[in-house]
């Protein structure tokens, strides 16, 4: 297929987890044979930190209206068009490109958020009343979720979670120097979780070696002493970054904890990376990963410091590996290209 993605960003993963999703999706669609563009708006934050080389299927609009004036022929001759959440203007580029004869689909990696912010009619980037107009609705979470989109006038509504590149997130050979760490940009909603399952242990472990890597924490200097922070983390340190920590950990953010069957791609990383994961609870996540066995919960400190202090290597190492293999098995960019090939093929 010719598909050409309008999404968040794909140049730069700075406070977002949008551009190492699309380009481990994007890397499995050409590993299958497709042509694939995408098109990202040009804004000064993610600009000014681009972690990717510009590439020839890659380019930069300023304005919905200059998008359409430069590209739209070349849009409109694909088969498929998928237009991302957060993605500014995007409702007059729905109407705008609706009748092109292709496929349109939204692909929605904030589900949860995007369901709350349309049923308080504050949502920037997707109007309820548009929901009908698209052939397919990807959507980041799964389960009971897609019954809410239909609920709001979805058509088809499917799963269509995050994935991982295998060959950028994969076990090295460093030393672990970190006991328990965590990767994602600071939110409100995550901080009182990140409080109780990292910063509350650190203190009390002062012999523990913590680390917090991601943008934007406005208490990071009152932060125990033996938590390093890390403002921002290239992709191509992510691996690094896991593979030196004996557990990491995974939060949620709060509207994906409450309506569940949301795993981030954060989640899907630090997992084929063989790190062993130690994370919040949530409906759901016993779908994604098995718990004790593939994944750790943890639903207090306590716990968090039980893992991280009275784990049996062996055990320890056989949880990180069972993850990765669940992850192998299900959630890489080529698997889930395949899914989409699947979802389009419904309409051939």
């Amino acid at each position: 297929m010719k598909i050409s993605i309008i999404g968040l960003s794909l140049s730069s993963s700075w406070g977002n987890g949008h551009a190492t999703t699309y380009r481990s999706l994007i890397k499995g669609l050409q590993k299958r044979g497709h042509d694939v563009s995408f098109y990202e708006r040009s804004e000064s934050w993610y600009a000014g930190h681009r972690d990717l080389k510009r590439c020839s299927y890659l380019h930069y609009y300023s304005t919905a209206a200059e998008l359409l004036y430069q590209w739209r022929e070349t849009i409109e001759a694909s088969e498929l068009i998928i237009i991302g959440s957060y993605v500014l203007e995007s409702s007059v580029l729905t109407r705008e490109l609706k009748d092109s004869g292709a496929l349109l689909a939204f692909y929605d990696i904030d589900t949860p958020v995007t369901i709350a912010q349309i049923r308080n009619d504050r949502c920037a980037y997707l109007e309820r009343d548009q929901l009908p107009e698209f052939d397919l609705y990807l959507s980041f979470s799964g389960g009971t979720v897609l019954d809410e989109l239909r609920g709001l006038g979805a058509r088809r509504p499917v799963a269509f979670y995050c994935s991982v590149d295998p060959d950028v997130h994969a076990p090295l050979e460093v030393p672990a120097s970190i006991d328990l760490g965590y990767l994602g940009t600071w939110s409100e909603d995550r901080q009182a979780p990140l409080t109780q399952l990292l910063l509350e242990p650190a203190q009390r472990w002062s012999d523990g070696r913590f680390a917090v890597a991601g943008p934007q924490y406005p208490d990071a200097d009152a932060w125990p002493q033996n938590v390093h922070h890390v403002s921002h983390l290239p992709p191509q340190e992510h691996a690094g970054f896991y593979c030196s920590q004996r557990f990491t950990l995974n939060l949620t953010r709060a509207d994906m904890r409450r309506m569940g069957y949301s795993p981030s791609v954060r989640l899907f990383e630090a997992a084929c990376c063989g790190t062993p994961i130690i994370s919040d609870d949530w409906c759901g996540l016993d779908e994604v990963f098995r718990a004790g066995g593939e994944i750790l919960i943890a639903h207090d400190g306590d716990e968090v410091l039980n893992y991280v202090t009275n784990m049996d290597e062996d055990e320890r190492a056989a949880i990180g590996a069972a993850a990765r293999s669940r992850v192998l098995a299900s959630h890489t960019g080529e698997q889930r290209a395949a899914e989409l090939e699947a979802y389009v093929g419904h309409f051939g």
